[in-house]
């Protein structure tokens, strides 16, 4: 064995693992170090003494695109033996994915690039890279893979808290979205399999499921014999009915479910079983039928209004999650003031507003009639103040009331206050509410008064 080869070999297994990007990355990666956890690997909170340095990737926007690049950079430089002791410099996810071969040749530094369907090979890839068996460098194929509850996972949420993936990829087309290359056709999970994963979740702890995919409406609809109609999808409610049931569970909280898919029968099920939160993400990224044929979306805006009536009306209280897109090709001022009228007369709760940029590999890419980038930061702005003022006036509601509340401990600025979120603030991206008075433990769920309102965050005290 030459001396190059000897450098590879590790000596104790020591990991150092980054998560970039959603939570749905983050779930791959939390079967990665399941995967490397069997193997022996151990991980380390410092780079420096890690032999193997694994970064899953994300490249969703520029700005993911960037700090992907950037992080593999600065951990690249612990490969040199006056800084650090790392011998494997892993790339994975989407960034690895959609460029692989443009990577190899700008990160020589990486020794290793893995795609979205692959990650599960991580443990005989890094084997094979130690006995300097690699033929190549990118293992990066169409994405055909998903977990299951036979793979291992590590958990690195809160111990109370989690996200549990129902399927990946996804079968729409919109004009302005990268995802099914990145992440393949649709591939659901069986309903068994999530509840026997879900079992095993709330065995170690976990009381708040978060339920998430690419399309959670189209969940099922590549099963044999799948069947919905327009007020039924069988398939959807029986699944959300098996995971609430599951003991253990005290919330299970719903994402990215399109408004054109949502049915009756699943409204009613989010309305009636206790352990299902009243919370509901649901993409519709524009009001305006223009833009949203434009976008390749099935919804038009009247579709959208009318699936949020039903659902505020069979659903009293739900919390409403959504994203939007201001500057899409060809918006118009007219094509605004709809959105924003949407945006008025709906009154979501939570509101994510992103700036169209143009994207590789996406139709929208050839859209003519681009919106200057002065008027798309100015539409931000407008969007952003009025979803200010209709989340404070939301918020407003809850003053004076009493509500559960999953405590997640000390607030993160001084441990005088505790911090947690009631069953509308879904984790790390809502609001939550601040415990000003009352001793509670990170994971219990808690009677808490609200006293004041703040923009996004509600202040109350534990009462009994």
């Amino acid at each position: 064995m030459n001396q190059v080869e000897t450098n590879k070999k590790f000596s104790n297994k020591s990991l150092y693992f980054t998560s970039l990007g959603c939570s749905k990355n983050l779930v791959d990666s939390e079967v990665m170090l399941g995967h490397l956890g069997l193997d022996g690997f151990t991980v380390t909170q410092e780079p420096q003494d890690a032999e193997c340095i694994i970064v899953n990737t994300c490249s969703f926007v520029e700005a993911a695109k960037k700090e992907s690049i950037e992080t593999v950079l600065d951990l690249a430089d612990f490969k040199d033996p006056q800084v650090g002791n790392c011998k494997a410099l892993v790339m994975s996810g989407c960034m690895a994915q959609r460029y692989y071969g443009e990577l190899e040749k700008e990160l020589p530094e990486v020794d290793m690039f893995i795609g979205t369907g692959e990650y599960n090979k991580i443990v005989p890839l890094l084997k094979a890279f130690e006995d300097g068996k690699l033929e190549k460098k990118s293992f990066v194929e169409i994405p055909k893979f998903i977990h299951t509850e036979f793979d291992p996972r590590v958990n690195t949420s809160p111990f109370y808290t989690t996200w549990l993936k129902i399927s990946e990829g996804c079968n729409r087309n919109c004009t302005f979205c990268i995802i099914p290359t990145l992440r393949g056709r649709l591939r659901s999970r069986s309903i068994e399999s999530l509840v026997v994963e879900a079992k095993k979740l709330t065995e170690s702890g976990v009381r708040e499921l978060n339920l998430i995919s690419q399309d959670f409406s189209d969940y099922g609809s590549d099963f044999e014999g799948f069947e919905k109609t327009d007020t039924k999808n069988p398939i959807i409610h029986n699944m959300l009915g098996a995971l609430a049931d599951v003991e253990g569970v005290d919330w299970l909280r719903v994402f990215y479910f399109y408004p054109d898919d949502l049915t009756e029968d699943v409204m009613d099920m989010m309305a009636n079983h206790p352990k299902i939160c009243k919370y509901l993400d649901m993409p519709i990224q524009h009001f305006s039928d223009k833009v949203l044929r434009r976008m390749n979306r099935r919804a038009t805006g009247e579709l959208i209004q009318s699936k949020i009536k039903t659902l505020k009306e069979k659903i009293p209280g739900i919390t409403l999650r959504t994203s939007v897109i201001v500057g899409f090709p060809g918006e118009t001022e007219e094509d605004f003031e709809a959105l924003l009228e949407g945006i008025r007369i709906n009154k979501f709760n939570h509101l994510g507003v992103f700036k169209y940029s143009d994207e590789e590999g996406t139709p929208a890419l050839r859209l003519k009639d681009k919106v200057p980038q002065d008027i798309i930061d100015e539409r931000f702005e407008k969007v952003y103040e009025l979803q200010k003022e209709i989340a404070r006036e939301l918020n407003q509601e809850f003053l004076g009331k009493t509500i559960d509340v999953l405590v997640e401990g000390a607030h993160e600025e001084t441990e005088l206050l505790l911090q947690g979120r009631h069953e509308g603030q879904a984790p790390d991206i809502d609001g939550r509410v601040i415990i000003n008075d009352g001793i509670a433990k990170a994971g219990d769920i808690v009677k808490v008064e609200i006293t004041e309102i703040l923009d996004y965050d509600l202040v109350g005290k534990i009462v009994e």
